[in-house]
């Protein structure tokens, strides 16, 4: 390896970082060439965050060096990074939600006009940058008002702001819809033709193949080798970052829907961005034995709809409102009743709702039964049990982790954590699954797996309400489209006579067939 060449504005030379029972980078070189956007493929824990949080300060290496521009340089911290031009737009976001657009891009870096923050020009700068870049985004929203795109454009506003040049993207994906998708590779390629150099993490193979100059493939903490993107194909990727062939569709039988499971009628969800309802007046049946998906582009109120359903957000004009699960009147239960009425959820916000993040992992997969005779006696844990039935779990559904059960649920890598929810939530007793982005953040072999064990459920009895902005899952998985556009079901699809063309028609609101 030619360490003396100065194509390379970033070189990061056998870097091993360890944690508590796990080495997560195990002499890893890595070198980015000025301009270029560089994938860095793996499945879930193969230490592709690590090794970008080793590069932007959040984390220092045990062994190696990193270079820039062929000078060794020291990373200490992410103000040291920030210094070096490097910016970094986290898989789960580093956002203020109470403070404005703006606020969140100027935050440590405010200019300051007379002692007083200048927020006149540095508004002015953020919209000719937002303009320049294709970022279109209100400075004055909250944000926890914005959807989750307008988020990402914040962080990478936040980047630009800062005039970083090497800019990492963390799974930059896996949180948006087919139609920002597309956006972030059209900003991705202007960045880049501006002259800097991207850093990308994924496991999203038709997005290394449509934005990468090269891709570099990590392997349970180790590296395995870099390719020119060109010249590869999905199929070698994935047999590089797993080790073995991996199938890309979904093997499932016909579906046998047999009585309704779930029934919904005429339910309305307020929104929280503006005053009009996020969900109008939708009714629908999803039967044992089938998988209904919801389609749509993020935003439309899926989200509010599922939450009204679970009990996360409260039902509004609920004069006609009923809601039956399994023939029992759940309209009105609170969520425990309805988790223990049958209902199983598998949210979109594993961190808001999905896990307690400084729990164990073990006490998280117990979280839904810690009740149950099972697990508890005269109001004691049994400790053991809980420990034994965890560590079930863990070995069958592959959630990879330090420390096994006793892991905190923080510090494992966000697709671990999607997999041990999943386990949890497939493994209780349930009439009704309700999958929301089941396999976000997740490499092409874990999603093969969570199809697999999603179609396995159905076909035990179970039935299975899908919420996926995944246009290859909404056909590949579900046995009927329910089309979701500015709170109404506009169309109902069934996917083997769809095509990705049609329902996208639906999903933008030109076509409705109910």
């Amino acid at each position: 390896m030619d360490y003396m060449n100065n194509d390379y504005i970033i070189e990061m030379l056998h870097i091993t970082k360890r944690f508590p029972g796990i080495i997560a980078n195990d002499d890893i070189t890595l070198q980015l060439k000025k301009g270029e956007i560089h994938a860095l493929l793996g499945e879930n824990g193969a230490g592709k965050s690590t090794l970008m949080s080793v590069l932007f300060g959040l984390y220092q290496a045990e062994e190696g060096e990193i270079r820039k521009n062929g000078e060794v340089v020291h990373i200490n911290n992410p103000n040291d990074a920030t210094a070096l031009g490097i910016g970094m737009v986290h898989q789960h976001f580093k956002l203020v939600e109470v403070f404005t657009v703006l606020d969140n891009i100027i935050l440590g870096t405010e200019p300051v006009k007379n002692g007083f923050v200048d927020r006149k020009s540095a508004r002015q700068r953020v919209i000719e940058l937002s303009q320049r870049y294709g970022l279109a985004v209100d400075p004055d929203a909250l944000i926890e008002d914005i959807t989750v795109g307008m988020q990402q454009r914040v962080e990478i506003l936040k980047m630009l702001y800062r005039e970083n040049e090497i800019l990492i993207f963390d799974e930059p994906t896996a949180v948006l819809t087919p139609q920002e998708i597309d956006e972030l590779m059209d900003i991705m390629r202007n960045l880049a033709k501006e002259g800097k150099s991207i850093l990308f993490i994924t496991h999203k193979l038709n997005e290394i193949m449509a934005v990468s100059d090269r891709c570099s493939v990590l392997c349970k903490g180790r590296y395995i080798g870099t390719v020119e993107t060109k010249n590869t194909t999905k199929e070698e990727l994935s047999h590089m970052m797993v080790g073995r062939d991996v199938k890309f569709s979904v093997d499932k039988e016909a579906a046998k829907p047999g009585k309704a499971v779930l029934t919904v009628e005429h339910m309305n969800v307020g929104s929280r961005v503006h005053k009009n309802l996020a969900v109008k007046d939708v009714s629908l049946e999803v039967h044992a034995g089938e998988i209904v998906c919801i389609a749509g582009i993020d935003g439309n109120g899926q989200s509010e709809f599922i939450h009204g359903l679970t009990g996360l957000d409260p039902l509004v004009n609920t004069e006609k409102t009923r809601i039956l699960l399994d023939n029992v009147d759940i309209t009105k239960k609170s969520i425990r009743e309805k988790s223990k009425a049958g209902m199983s959820h598998i949210p979109e916000d594993r961190h808001k709702h999905g896990l307690v993040l400084d729990y164990t992992l073990e006490q998280n997969i117990v979280l839904q039964r810690y009740w149950e005779s099972d697990f508890q006696k005269a109001g004691f844990i049994k400790k053991q049990a809980v420990t034994k039935y965890a560590s079930e779990l863990i070995d069958q559904f592959d959630v990879r982790s330090g420390q096994g059960c006793k892991t905190i649920a923080r510090s494992m890598s966000g697709g671990n954590q999607q997999k041990a929810i999943i386990a949890r939530e497939l493994d209780k007793a349930h009439k009704l699954l309700i999958a929301v982005q089941p396999t976000r953040g997740l490499d092409v072999g874990a999603i093969e797996y969570i199809h697999k064990q999603i179609v396995s459920d159905r076909d035990k009895g179970a039935a299975v309400l899908l919420v996926s902005y995944e246009m290859e899952e909404v056909l590949s998985l579900s046995d009927r489209i329910l089309v979701m556009y500015e709170g109404e079901i506009v169309g109902e699809l069934n996917p083997k006579e769809t095509s990705p063309q049609e329902l996208g028609l639906y999903m933008s609101g030109a076509k409705r067939n109910k």
